[in-house]
């Protein structure tokens, strides 16, 4: 990811999505245009410019759908689809940030509870508010719920 901002995810999706096309390599072209299409659907949703924020948790949702299809895959006994899906998690991964260590997590949110001066759970909307803007990416708003409600309730 570049200092360009938002459109350096989108552009090297687009780029690599060219190179795979002239290398014929099925995975990425396929994954990758499914992952370009969801953000432009979110686009048009929208009605404007995503930023670097909303296309990260644009590819974070696509590795998510994913993984469940891995759990249905495996419900299904049908290790194909399964290793399908492992592989397309590998290539939208490579364009995620290195997910935040719990530590990292919970150094943020206590930094923003102490910054809103939350103090009970019935404050976590507030705290939820700064911190998401902040995870850059890197972790979901489900990772940062849960250690939110655990800082509020100590």
């Amino acid at each position: 990811m570049g200092i360009m901002g938002a459109m350096s995810t989108k552009t090297e999706l687009q780029d690599d999505l060219k190179k795979a096309m002239k290398a014929n390599d099925k995975l990425s072209k396929r994954t990758l245009r499914m992952a370009l299409a969801a953000i432009q659907l979110a686009k048009v949703e929208k009605r404007g410019v995503l930023d670097e924020n909303a296309i990260l948790t644009i590819l974070q949702k696509e590795v998510k759908v994913r993984r469940e299809a891995i759990d249905e895959a495996r419900q299904a006994d049908r290790p194909d689809l399964e290793a399908e899906a492992e592989a397309e998690i590998e290539v939208l991964e490579e364009y995620l940030p290195q997910p935040m260590t719990e530590e990292e997590l919970e150094e943020l949110a206590q930094h923003v509870i102490d910054e809103v001066g939350a103090a009970s759970p019935r404050e976590m909307g507030q705290v939820m508010k700064v911190l998401v803007p902040r995870l850059q990416g890197r972790a979901t708003g489900q990772e940062a719920s849960q250690v939110v409600r655990k800082l509020l309730q100590q």
